[in-house]
């Protein structure tokens, strides 16, 4: 396997409110997040460096994930155990009330491929050179697509694409998506709405394709989305399984 992971502030923003994360055990099995902080008094980067911290010490603590509905269950328990920490932070620390954050992981074993979400945070594989998005975007504008008040070109410039219906410290109980994926893919990829946002899937796809070497790819694709205004913070975990694994 080859890995790499970036986060940049992006062009517009004060400071970077993402946190990322790539981590193998003994039992060459892979972990990948990437949270995108939000909200509170400058406190978005507190809450995606609990959920990733707390992610870390989890997955350190397991010499194995186990079989599939295993690692289900430890991504759900992981997942309220970070929610319930963001609450307890914002009781006792009234000026970062209002902070959360988005969350998207990968779960890589020999045997099983999983994702999971919450937000807009966005999970993708890629397969014989063609990019396939994994997760839903818990956005306001995902959800009129969903139910057909808008069209995938309207949502494009809608004025409200980047309100989040879910995020880790927004409810509780936390709901996250989980997606169980097919073994066999080239990459993956999971990012913040700061690359999203900025290209498209084809163009995420078409830097994807080049020969540059892992750590180029992910520089070129934020390099592109700050050529192209850089609006957010944009954090990327990349994963590329050498041929034969």
């Amino acid at each position: 396997m080859q890995t790499f992971y970036l986060t940049d502030a992006g062009k517009v923003r004060e400071h970077n409110e993402d946190n990322v994360i790539i981590l193998k055990n003994d039992s060459n099995e892979y972990l990948m997040a990437v949270a995108d902080g939000m909200g509170g008094h400058n406190a978005g980067e507190i809450a995606s460096s609990i959920a990733i911290d707390h992610l870390q010490i989890g997955f350190r603590k397991k010499d194995s994930f186990g079989n599939k509905q295993d690692a289900v269950n430890w991504l759900r328990n992981n997942v309220n155990e970070i929610n319930n920490k963001i609450f307890r932070y914002t009781d006792e620390n009234e000026e970062s009330k209002g902070m959360g954050t988005t969350l998207v992981i990968s779960v890589l074993t020999e045997e099983y491929l999983l994702f999971a979400n919450i937000g807009d945070s966005s999970g993708f594989v890629m397969k014989k050179n063609k990019i396939f998005k994994v997760t839903n975007d818990h956005t306001l504008v995902n959800l009129l697509v969903t139910t057909g008040e808008l069209s995938e070109e309207e949502a494009k410039c809608h004025p409200r694409k980047n309100v989040v219906m879910k995020a880790l410290g927004a409810v509780n109980p936390a709901e996250i998506d989980i997606f169980d994926v097919d073994i066999d893919v080239d990459s993956i990829l999971l990012c913040s709405d700061g690359l999203t946002s900025m290209l498209s899937n084809e163009q995420i796809e078409k830097v994807l394709n080049t020969e540059l070497s892992i750590e180029e790819k992910v520089t070129r694709l934020i390099k592109k989305s700050n050529n192209r205004g850089g609006n957010d913070n944009i954090s990327i975990a990349y994963l590329i399984k050498e041929s034969g694994e």
